[in-house]
């Protein structure tokens, strides 16, 4: 009976272990919190773009890895990328804005 114990314990020792270490973010991959918190950073930065008259949101493409924004897509003057950019960097948890976007 001790012995089962023993291996039970270290089963679930083991499991717990992969699982943790499933969940880790590594450089080129998040982990499932990091995952969440981009998710939520995305839609807010989407957000603050769509609430902007002069911004077509639709041509403006928003992706977050590890809480930095890259936008991406077109817009119509120079002024409208610095608008975009700024709404960006202004979302909690953006920690920089890469700017790919291309005036049409």
């Amino acid at each position: 009976m001790k012995q089962a114990r023993s291996y039970i314990s270290a089963l679930f020792l083991a499991v717990t272990l992969v699982s943790v270490v499933g969940c880790a973010s590594t450089t080129k991959q998040e982990g499932t919190g990091e995952y969440i918190d981009d998710a939520v950073i995305t839609t807010k930065v989407k957000t603050a773009i769509f609430n902007e008259p002069t911004l077509k949101s639709a041509e403006i493409n928003v992706e977050t890895f590890k809480n930095v924004v890259q936008l991406s897509g077109f817009v119509s003057s120079q002024a409208a990328i610095y608008k975009a950019t700024e709404l960006a960097r202004g979302v909690a948890g953006v920690r920089s804005v890469k700017n790919d976007m291309r005036i049409k």
